[in-house]
């Protein structure tokens, strides 16, 4: 692993100008970390001994962002860098944020407050890497571990609770004994978290190349608390030829298959969240799980809206969960049907979805499941070749053609245009303007 950090020009040229007017700085944080790992820092954050007062002096466009906390971002060109002073956090009085800061001239000070040692490095090219509490070793052994005393890196702020676990799937690295010991101990403070928190935090796990880390959320308490639903899909067997998991393994599995989309991760997540309220035993011992999806479905829309999430969120996972385990009789009718429940834009989405649900079942089910998929797939390229009608947008008449005709306006039209869209799914050579009026008028 490098010392040598390649940092963008514009970054550099800041730590230059602070550097140059006598001031300490250096890029600090997850940019450090993720460029020793050779990944792409979504953002460059630089800490410096300048004052936020003394930063704006230096540069000239910049924009109070957090100037109480001592952030200011300075403007290049398009491009904003949060620059922000040493400090040393006051009491956390709501397990979330400091009721005060305390400017310092300690680069030590300012990085023995943050979160995990690996986000405790900084950098600048005089300097190289400043490491006063073993993230280098930590990269190298891949673990996650508090600065300083777990517990009380938490009851500052319990969001890092799910953080760890967070980096945990992103990195794919272990968390360490004693900040897993100290995660289960305080996974209930996570209540005082806001749902927006949360939200993000689960998404970025979900989206992460280890999304099935979810299970260590669930090992120590913190779903229980943020996500019981969860819990129970965790807790709740399936006995029957399609499956070899439980129905929380089952969607373990699932996940690790599922295209790295926070729609479609969500929705794996959440596919099977109406199992457990609808679990029956037939007179053959196997489990049944009737109408799961509408349930699920039910769930998931009070899940999400709990979180925070946004209406288009909303309503694509809950009807890619509603739909999941859509049952295709093998035609073409069947499938312009089914594109016209879910929607022509989200059946590809379906298709991701009902891929990964069977990838993750047993092979008795993945034997002839998984070819079903490839088939609906193959009918759907053709419908939209094809150009076939499959919403009332595309049938060739209109409700202004059936007033033309006489009709007077109300409900019946709504109806007669239905009754000729399901001819027209059934029969796509149907979709003229002709034979619809003469048929239904």
């Amino acid at each position: 692993m490098s010392n040598e950090i390649t940092m963008p020009g514009q970054v550099e040229e800041i730590i230059k100008r602070l550097t140059d007017s006598g001031f300490e700085a250096y890029a600090v944080g997850g940019c450090v970390r993720d460029s020793l790992l050779n990944r792409e820092p979504g953002d460059w954050d630089i800490t410096t001994s300048a004052s936020p007062r003394q930063v704006k002096e230096i540069f000239r466009r910049t924009i109070d962002t957090g100037i109480e906390h001592g952030t200011v971002t300075v403007m290049l060109g398009r491009n904003g860098y949060e620059v922000t002073t040493y400090r040393i956090d006051g009491r956390y009085e709501d397990c979330r944020h400091p009721a005060s800061v305390q400017f310092t001239p300690s680069l030590k000070e300012d990085l023995k407050r943050r979160d995990f040692t690996i986000n405790a490095m900084a950098y600048n090219h005089e300097s190289g890497i400043v490491d006063l509490f073993g993230g280098m070793e930590d990269l190298k052994r891949k673990v996650i571990r508090c600065v300083g005393d777990a517990h009380h890196r938490f009851e500052e702020d319990a969001l890092r609770i799910l953080r760890a676990v967070r980096f945990s799937a992103q990195l794919g690295f272990e968390i360490e004994e004693k900040t897993r010991q100290a995660v289960c101990d305080l996974a209930p403070s996570m209540a005082r978290i806001s749902m927006e928190r949360i939200q993000m935090e689960l998404t970025k796990l979900l989206v992460s190349e280890h999304p099935d880390y979810i299970r260590f959320a669930y090992e120590t308490g913190i779903t229980k608390v943020v996500l019981p639903e969860f819990d129970a899909i965790m807790e709740t067997e399936q006995n029957n030829p399609y499956h070899c998991y439980s129905v929380g393994e089952h969607t373990l599995a699932m996940l690790k298959h599922c295209e790295a989309d926070h729609v479609l991760r969500w929705t794996a997540l959440l596919h099977d969240i109406g199992k457990p309220l609808v679990k029956t035993v037939g007179s053959d011992g196997c489990d049944h799980f009737y109408r799961h999806g509408e349930a699920g479905s039910r769930i998931a829309d009070q899940i999400l809206k709990r979180l925070k999430f946004d209406n288009d969120t909303i309503a694509r996972v809950t009807k890619l969960v509603k739909w999941h385990d859509y049952a295709f009789n093998m035609t073409k009718a069947n499938v312009r049907r089914a594109m016209n429940r879910v929607g022509e834009e989200l059946f590809p989405s379906l298709l991701k979805i009902m891929w990964a649900d069977n990838m993750a079942k047993s092979d008795y089910a993945k034997s002839y499941l998984l070819q079903a998929v490839k088939e609906v797939g193959v009918m759907y390229g053709q419908i939209v070749a094809e150009r076939d009608c499959i919403t009332l947008k595309k049938l060739a008449v209109t409700g202004s053609d059936l007033i033309a005709a006489g009709m007077q306006p109300g409900r019946e039209i709504g109806q007669i245009l239905n009754r000729m869209l399901e001819d027209v799914l059934d029969s796509p050579e149907h979709n003229t303007k002709e034979y619809l009026m003469q048929r239904y008028i």
